[in-house]
C-alpha cells in the first residue's frame, strides 16, 4: 500500500488491529497496526503524542507551522504530525539514518511535510526562532535531565513558542540511591532518568527557560504500556524487540502502576528568554 501510514486495512490486520484499538487515542486508531508494530522502537509513540497533542495545542497551530520532532526514532511520530496537522516537520535523531526514515516518509505521502536530519541532541544545526513548536515522545528524557540542556534548547523556539515532551516516568521520587525494591529484578542503570512530574516541573521551571503549562501523569498509563509491550512481544519479527517487549511486560505486571508510567510535560519559551 502506497500510503502505509494512513487509514487502515480492516482486513488483513483485523485481530491485531482490535487489540490496539483504544478509545481515547481516535486519531491513532487509524494508522496502520503492523506499521506501528514494525517501527516502534519503545512504548506505542503515537498514542503518548496524541495524549500530549492537546497540551501542546497542536491544533492551534497554522498549517505549515514549523515543529521539531527531537529524537524522532523511526519517524511515526513525524508522520503523524504532518497529516493530523499539516504542519512542516522537521524529524531528527541520532540513531536512525535519514535515508531510511525518507523512504518511510515518502512511503506515507508526506515527503513535503517532513524533512529527516541525522543529528546529535547538544548539537543541534537550526538557527535561533525556527520552529513554532518541539516535541520529544519517549527520547527527552536520555538528554533532557542535564540543568543546562532546556535553555540551550528553547533558543530554537519562536519567542511565545511551547515544547512538549512525554517521557517514562515514576509517580515519586525514590528515596536514597536504591530503586523501588519490587522493580529491582529489572532495574537498569538507564532508568535512573525516569522522573516525576514534580520532578520535571521543578526542573523546568528553576531553568528559567519555559512557563511550565502543563506537568501531569498519563492515568492508567501502564496498562497501556503493558498491552503495547504483549503486542510487540506477540507481533514484532525482530528478535531483540520481541526479547526487549516480554522483559518489560514482566515488570509492568509486577508493578502494577506502583512506580511506572508517562509523565507529559509542556512549557512555553519566556520572551525574555534568548
Amino acid at each position: 500500500m502506497s500510503d502505509t501510514a494512513s487509514r487502515t486495512s480492516k482486513t488483513s490486520n483485523t485481530p491485531l488491529t482490535e487489540r490496539v484499538t483504544l478509545p481515547r487515542y481516535p486519531r491513532s486508531n487509524g494508522y496502520d497496526a503492523r506499521w506501528t508494530v514494525e517501527n516502534q522502537m519503545g512504548p506505542n509513540a503515537l498514542w503518548l503524542l496524541e495524549w500530549l497533542a492537546p497540551a501542546l495545542g497542536l491544533d492551534a497551530l497554522p498549517p505549515g507551522a514549523r515543529v521539531l520532532d527531537l529524537g524522532c526514532g523511526r519517524a511515526m511520530t513525524s508522520v503523524f504530525l504532518a497529516k493530523e496537522y499539516g504542519v512542516q516537520v522537521t524529524a531528527a535523531d541520532l540513531w536512525i539514518r535519514p535515508e531510511e526514515n525518507a523512504a518511510r516518509i515518502a512511503e506515507a505521502g508526506v515527503a513535503d511535510l517532513v524533512f529527516p536530519v541525522h543529528a546529535e541532541a547538544h548539537d543541534l544545526p537550526f538557527g535561533d526562532g525556527s520552529f513554532d513548536a518541539i516535541v520529544s515522545v519517549d527520547a527527552y528524557q536520555y538528554f533532557g535531565t542535564d540543568d543546562l540542556y532546556l535553555p540551550s534548547l528553547t533558543r530554537l523556539l519562536k519567542p511565545g513558542g511551547r515544547i512538549g515532551v512525554v517521557v517514562p516516568s515514576l509517580r515519586e521520587e525514590p528515596e536514597g540511591a536504591r530503586p523501588p525494591g519490587h522493580l529491582t529484578p529489572w532495574w537498569e542503570p538507564d532508568f535512573w532518568c525516569f522522573h516525576s512530574p514534580a520532578w520535571w516541573r521543578r526542573h523546568w521551571t528553576r531553568s528559567g527557560a519555559v512557563a511550565v503549562e502543563t506537568a501531569d501523569w498519563l492515568t492508567d498509563g501502564w496498562r497501556e504500556w503493558l498491552l503495547w509491550c504483549e503486542v510487540v512481544a506477540d507481533e514484532s519479527r525482530d528478535e531483540w524487540h520481541v526479547r526487549m517487549a516480554g522483559r518489560c511486560a514482566e515488570m509492568l505486571r509486577v508493578d502494577r502502576g506502583r512506580a511506572l508510567g508517562f509523565a507529559r510535560v509542556v512549557g512555553r519559551r519566556l520572551p525574555e528568554h534568548g
